[in-house]
């Protein structure tokens, strides 16, 4: 009876002073995940159509062609582009070698960029005129490399098309691809 009355007066005192009997210690984990999913891709726009003036043969005709946009919305940790451009021959009627004005003489220069966002260097292929570069291949004209998420950039770039001397009068069409990677 002694030991029953010294436990109940124990746990009377424990009341009393707030202490709380020993209890059994217990912890328990969660893994919690997430996905952050990416707005978009990598993509490229460009104009439908420009037109960038009149010349006469043995002459050069120049002007921009609008905005080009690259647009990174990978959210990627290295988000790193390359954008190119590439000309097809200028022709007109039958395309005959009189009505051809070859890609060797569309040069292009990308400019200064419009706009930038997004961490990251961003550089222009060929800030000047002086820098003009034949596009019968593949050119570089603009990239992005390091910092982290998405960005963009946009240029509005400028052709400068030499006239064969013996080129005939017609309207000349052409096709102009900017490509990113």
């Amino acid at each position: 009876m002694r030991k029953t009355l010294l436990s109940a007066g124990l746990a009377g005192l424990a009341l009393v002073f707030g202490l709380a009997a020993p209890a059994s210690a217990a912890d328990d984990t969660t893994v919690v995940t997430l996905t952050v999913v990416a707005v978009g891709g990598l993509t490229i726009t460009a104009p439908e159509a420009a037109n960038i003036g009149s010349g006469a043969e043995g002459g050069a005709v120049s002007g921009q062609i609008g905005s080009v946009t690259v647009l990174d919305q990978r959210a990627s940790l290295t988000p790193n582009w390359t954008a190119t451009v590439i000309s097809t021959d200028f022709t007109t009627g039958g395309g005959t070698a009189q009505e051809t004005i070859p890609n060797i003489n569309v040069r292009y220069w990308s400019g200064q960029p419009i706009a930038t966002s997004g961490s990251g260097t961003f550089t222009t292929g060929q800030p000047g005129a002086a820098d003009a570069v034949i596009i019968n291949v593949p050119r570089t004209v603009f990239t992005h490399t390091g910092g982290t998420g998405s960005n963009f950039a946009t240029w509005n770039p400028t052709l400068v098309v030499t006239i064969p001397q013996d080129a005939v009068a017609g309207i000349y069409t052409g096709t102009v691809t900017h490509s990113v990677l």
